[in-house]
């Protein structure tokens, strides 16, 4: 049986199904294009963001930022589904406390 193997997609972004649930990723790390994005997003500049990610180089930095740029919808769809998961863990934390209070 053959397994997956991650794919370069962009320079110095791979995209690798039992990486990161396939999305994409900087090269040889777990830290999400999408990661990048909201840094960006948050008002940080690239070379602030390699004080949060010294193990990247700035490189690294500008094509995460450029792969986001060029693919917009995959980006808003990730963070969608960030949020989606993000809300469904605090519904069920929610239900938790309430039962278990309950007793």
């Amino acid at each position: 049986m053959a397994t997956a193997k991650a794919a370069t997609v962009y320079s110095h972004i791979t995209k690798d199904p039992e990486v990161c649930g396939g999305r994409a990723c900087i090269d040889g790390t777990r830290i999400r294009v999408l990661d990048i994005a909201c840094l960006q997003r948050q008002g940080l500049a690239p070379e602030k963001m390699l004080e949060i990610y010294p193990s990247l180089n700035l490189a690294q930095i500008h094509a995460a930022l450029s792969y986001s740029y060029e693919n917009p919808q995959e980006i808003e769809s990730a963070l969608q589904e960030d949020r989606e998961v993000a809300e469904k863990i605090e519904r069920d934390r929610d239900a938790f406390l309430r039962e278990r209070s309950a007793r």
